[in-house]
């Protein structure tokens, strides 16, 4: 057997739909995914796949015919999405306000600044943006999207210049790519 794991990267998630057109609604309208196919499964359920990227297929796929299920904070069982800037995660807390979504939560997790809500079917989403800095996680306090990025930046490297782990998050990504390539 080979010692040496092959390197996985995170192609898709699926989620069970109790409303297959209401939650694909909600990531098309108000997450700005759009559908790339749809159809029925042998079981008679249907699957809708979605997307933002052209290199991929599917990064969601939802399939119809859930129970209904009690869900509480998100922090354990959701979808993290990733995007590239502080204005964007603005724009989805705007997009999040105007779809009537509560409860949306704020947090400097000290490598990243994110947003925790829920969709319409209490599925867990995490949207999040990653920081300039690495510090050992977890790790968690408020944010404040009001403030203009150089705040913002500031006020995480005060946060965490005294963490555990803290250094700028590309000198632990390239240790972190040797110590793969060690392994």
């Amino acid at each position: 057997m080979n010692d040496r794991s092959p390197r996985l990267s995170l192609g898709h998630v699926t989620l069970a739909a109790q409303d297959i057109e209401r939650l694909a609604a909600f990531y098309c309208d108000v997450l700005g995914f759009h559908i790339t196919n749809r159809g029925p499964v042998p079981d008679g359920s249907e699957i809708v796949f979605l997307s933002q990227d052209p290199q991929e297929h599917h990064q969601i796929a939802m399939v119809s015919g859930a129970a209904p299920r009690d869900r509480g904070f998100v922090m354990v069982d959701h979808l993290a999405l990733r995007t590239d800037t502080l204005d964007d995660l603005r724009a989805l807390r705007a997009r999040l306000e105007d779809a009537g979504v509560e409860g949306v939560i704020p947090i400097c997790h000290g490598n990243a600044w994110s947003l925790y809500f829920t969709d319409c079917e209490g599925n867990g989403v995490e949207c999040f943006v990653d920081s300039p800095f690495h510090v050992a996680q977890p790790f968690a306090d408020g944010l404040d999207l009001d403030l203009p990025d150089d705040e913002i930046v500031a006020t995480t490297r005060r946060l965490v210049e005294n963490a555990p782990e803290f250094q700028p998050l590309e000198e632990w990504r390239t240790a972190f790519a040797r110590r793969l390539q060690s392994s």
